[in-house]
């Protein structure tokens, strides 16, 4: 059986009010009205009282980015650089302090959390060096006495949209690269993980950003995220949320012709053949499926196997899953912490209703994991299908699903048959096998011998299908998203020279 775990840890400590951060100041929100930011693990716990901003706000915000472009823009991209890594600096000397915060805020037991800061760190390090690298090149021109040369331009005012399931991640993956652009921004984070949020806003004005670079401001979509993202003054929109929440903004950024970076949803599958090792592939779809509480968006919520293996496969994974402490991600025995909210806890029970009456076998969990806080035991169905509703729609939670094949073709069509193509795995030990399935697997991230989960900063990060509109986050792409292209010729012929027509003798 799960275990439910809670910890006293950070009880008794006053609670703090915090602010929109505009223009360089601190500043309460024109409503006058605030919300709460809770403990999952803890729900009658607040840990902040935050501002409830309306388009009053996100006005303010966009303004004030609008006024510090040109002075932004004109900053030399290595004294950019200089301030991201101050912050990344930042960042890492108070990692444990960030990462504690990050488990009461938003649920993920400490060692992940750790994980997540340090993702932060690496892309502070990582995003810094574009300063000091080349933002186009030069080419030889097909005329005589001509230059041609390419450059970055940055766009002007970006708006910053965040999830709460990466709350330190995900928005230094956007900020730091669309600062070093030369863009300003304007970051509206999730509701559920804001204080978060405002310790990095903190750390960036402190390494030095300068007032109105970046604005940030709080509250839910409808009254501030929206806003944002209809301002006729923000050039970009970087958003990374639900499919559904992604189409809406891509069909008013089409309309009007905004530039749109969208990471969204993933429907992510392990494929284990027969010619696997078993043991490492569990451990690969225990950590897949349940690392985050299923939390990611390339969690692993469908289990190919080979049915030679299926049984010892499930077996075993059954037997590790049973072992699973779910609790407080404060405690160090902790595996696995709570869901995000009450309606995230719903919806992965929701799915478990709808696993049996699509009559697939419930091998572990499917039922709450105490009431002090939104747990769920760590859930597993066997004999899924391709065409059940388990193996097609994203549940964000402890929820997985084994499906059993007969061959590797049929392995990978049903790893290829969702609408999401984010993250996909398989584990065998056939250097054949894999190479196919690298070259077959429709997805923009492939794993061979390790689980769904594991992207690093220095990489592309992204999905094909419904997964995105075609954007990478991170690595050397990252800029792209951020910027436009300007093509400059400069002819000192004298003369006029025509291409395609002169020669250039």
């Amino acid at each position: 059986m799960s275990q439910v775990a809670t910890s006293e840890a950070e009880r008794g400590t006053e609670v703090k009010s915090y602010k929109n951060y505009i223009g360089g100041s601190w500043v309460e929100s024109k409503t006058g009205r605030t919300f709460n930011s809770v403990n999952p693990a803890h729900k009658d716990r607040v840990l902040g009282v935050m501002q409830a901003s309306n388009a009053q706000d996100v006005d303010a915000a966009v303004g004030a980015a609008e006024k510090a472009f040109a002075g932004w823009r004109r900053t030399p991209a290595p004294a950019r650089g200089e301030i991201i890594l101050r912050a990344g600096l930042l960042i890492e000397q108070r990692k444990e302090e960030l990462a504690r915060l990050m488990t009461q805020e938003m649920g993920k037991v400490l060692k992940e959390a750790r994980g997540d800061v340090q993702e932060a760190i690496d892309m502070g390090k990582y995003a810094a060096g574009f300063g000091r690298r080349p933002f186009g090149e030069t080419v030889p021109s097909e005329l005589r006495n001509k230059a041609a040369l390419t450059r970055r331009e940055p766009l002007g005012v970006i708006g910053c949209i965040t999830p709460w399931n990466f709350p330190l991640a995900i928005p230094t993956w956007k900020i730091f690269p669309a600062l070093m652009a030369g863009n300003t921004v304007v970051f509206k984070p999730a509701s559920d993980t804001p204080i978060m949020a405002t310790r990095l806003v903190e750390i960036l004005e402190e390494a030095g950003l300068p007032g109105g670079v970046l604005n940030f401001v709080t509250g839910n979509a409808a009254e501030a995220g929206d806003p944002l993202v209809k301002d006729p003054r923000v050039a970009g929109i970087s958003f990374t949320g639900s499919t559904t929440a992604g189409r809406q903004i891509a069909e008013y950024c089409g309309k009007t012709l905004k530039r749109l970076g969208l990471e969204l949803g993933g429907k992510n599958a392990i494929v284990v053949l027969d010619d696997a090792d078993v043991p490492l592939a569990v451990d690969g779809a225990l950590w897949g499926a349940f690392g985050s509480s299923g939390q990611r968006c390339t969690a692993a919520s469908r289990l190919i196997v080979q049915r030679k293996v299926e049984g010892d496969f499930t077996d075993l994974l059954q037997e590790r899953a049973a072992k699973m402490k779910v609790g407080d991600g404060l405690l160090p025995d902790t595996d696995m912490g709570p869901v995000i909210n009450e309606a995230a806890l719903k919806k992965v029970h929701e799915y478990t209703e709808i696993g049996r009456r699509e009559h697939a076998r419930l091998v572990h969990g499917g039922d709450f994991a105490g009431s002090d806080g939104w747990f769920y035991r760590p859930t597993i169905f066997a004999d899924g299908r391709k065409d059940m509703r388990m193996a097609q729609e994203e549940i964000f939670g402890p929820s997985t699903l084994v499906m059993p094949v007969g061959s590797l073709e049929e392995a990978l069509e049903v790893a290829n048959s969702t609408s999401y193509g984010l993250s996909l795995s398989i584990y065998t030990n056939d250097l054949r096998k894999a190479f196919h399935a690298m070259d077959e697997l429709q997805s923009g991230i492939v794993y061979v011998n390790a689980p769904t989960i594991g992207a690093e900063i220095h990489l592309p990060f992204g999905g094909t299908k419904n997964t995105g509109n075609g954007h990478r986050e991170a690595g050397m792409v990252a800029l792209d998203e951020f910027t436009e292209w300007k093509t400059i010729y400069v002819d000192y012929s004298g003369r006029l020279q025509r291409a395609q027509i002169d020669t250039g003798e």
